[in-house]
Formats: structure tokens, sequence, C-alpha cells
């Protein structure tokens, strides 16, 4: 009997990430947004579930599984982080052009927002300390993915959507489930 091969190149079944989620009036204003751009602009994919609405601050990992202590570690590495909280204003569409198909189509904002920065660098600066994670990229493009899509949008004024954030939250996405679980969660406090 042939001995089993282990698949060389596994799949990912985990992801773990450092995001802001909308609350639930802003979510529901978001996700009516999107029915109404895909509608406009005679985009096909599928909007993401209210639910998963987020603003990614900090990606953590890939994994197959959960490792034990993870969220216990990262929560001591992100538990001094203190920034107050502040306003979130979307008011511009378009999609990242990078790839040739299924290209994000996004919320961003026209202004920056100096809070959400300096949230992001706290967040990179303490998971660079305790090692954990990926090394964030050198420059930080706050979004909210709203659907992928084969077409490219042009950058374009909305209605403006906003929030209060008030906490930052460590989310556990479940690989091809379409499925967000927040492990934890950390009030925004001067």
């Amino acid at each position: 009997m042939p001995v089993a091969q282990f698949d060389a190149a596994v799949r990912a079944t985990d992801r773990l990430f450092f995001a802001l989620l909308p609350d639930a009036d802003a979510a529901a204003h978001i996700a009516q947004c999107s029915q109404s751009l895909r509608s406009q602009l005679g985009l096909t994919g599928r909007p993401i579930a209210t639910e998963r609405l987020h603003i990614t601050l900090h990606f953590v990992s890939d994994s197959v599984g959960l490792s034990p202590g993870v969220v216990a570690a990262l929560s001591a590495a992100v538990a001094r982080i203190a920034v107050p909280p502040f306003d979130i204003t979307l008011d511009r569409a378009k999609s990242f052009c990078r790839k040739p198909r299924n290209r994000p189509f996004v919320l961003i904002p026209d202004k920056d927002i100096p809070a959400l920065n300096v949230l992001q660098q706290a967040l990179t600066s303490a998971m660079a300390q305790a090692q954990l994670g990926r090394q964030a990229a050198s420059h930080f493009t706050p979004h909210l993915t709203l659907l992928y899509d084969d077409r490219c949008v042009t950058v374009r004024a909305i209605d403006t959507l906003a929030w209060t954030a008030r906490e930052f939250v460590l989310v556990h996405s479940l690989i091809g489930r379409a499925r967000h679980v927040v492990l934890a969660r950390w009030p925004l406090r001067a």
C-alpha cells in the first residue's frame, strides 16, 4: 500500500487581522450604498455580507488552524494601545486595479484621518515589538471593501458614510467560508 503524500502547498484555513467595524446603522447604510453602486455601475460581484464589512488595520497571519494561546499573546501585545475614539468618514468609491480580475471595489476617505493612522501605526509597532504576525506594509491605505469585480472603476464621489470608531477588534476569518468571528475587542481610549 503506498504511503500517503502530503500536499506541499497546504492551503491556509484561518486568517487573523485587526480591524475597525462599522456600527449597525453605518453597516446598514454601507450595504445599501454597495447595492446602489453595484447597480449604477453594472458590477456583477457579490456584495460583502453586512456583518463582514470592516477596515483592516493590521494583517496578522494566515494559518491552518489557530495556535493555542494566540489570542492571549496578541491581546498582551496590544493591551496598552491608547487612541481616543474618532470619526470615520468614507466619501469616495473606486476599484483597486492592480489585478487583471477579481478587483476589490472599495470605499475610501477623501481626506486623511490622522487618528486612524495613529491607531494603525500603534498596532504595527506593538506587533513588531512582540515579534508577532507579519510586518505591515510601509504604506497604509484605509479602505472598506464592498465587493470584488473584474471591472476597474475609477474614483468617484459618493454620499458620505460615517461612524465613530469606539473600539478595534481581532477578527478570525474562516478562509473560503465567508465567515468572520470577533475573538477580542479593545475600547478606544485616551
